[in-house]
């Protein structure tokens, strides 16, 4: 499965230790940046970066992970985008039903809240969780759609 990432100055640190948490666990991932710490950068050009790579990709079932300070601001950018389901995760629970229920595709992450383990241990549920594909989840799905 490809991955994309994506974080600015206030994830770069936890972006880059789900990078190597993800290349270990055997996953492509494509990193959209930020690549170095500028805090001048907005979490606006990543969010869009890694949308744009995930919208125009190939593969049937792409995912990204975009980490800002809080987390919210990556998540709001992201929703904006039709065909995005993005969600804000603090724990493996929201990450399991975030997936489960939602089919999510994009991960979002508190730089502030979420210390690396923990995160791989997110990223992981997430990552492992299929979409049951119930009914009523499809219609719910579809009634986004329709916004």
């Amino acid at each position: 499965m490809t991955i994309y990432l994506g974080s600015d100055h206030n994830g770069l640190a936890l972006k880059d230790a789900i990078k190597q948490f993800l290349i270990r666990s055997g996953h492509n991932v494509i990193d959209e940046g930020n690549v170095k710490l500028n805090p001048e950068d907005d979490f606006p050009v990543f969010a869009s970066k890694v949308i744009a790579s995930m919208l125009s990709s190939n593969e049937q079932d792409p995912r990204g992970i975009l980490i800002c300070g809080s987390g919210q601001g990556m998540c709001m950018a992201a929703n904006r985008y039709k065909g995005i389901r993005a969600a804000l995760c603090w724990n493996t629970a929201e990450a399991h039903s975030s997936r489960n229920d939602d089919n999510s595709n994009i991960l979002c992450l508190s730089a502030s809240s979420t210390k690396p383990n923990e995160a791989e241990e997110i990223v992981n549920v997430w990552l492992n969780t299929p979409f049951a594909g119930a009914p009523r989840f499809i219609r719910r799905l579809q009634e986004l759609d329709q916004l």
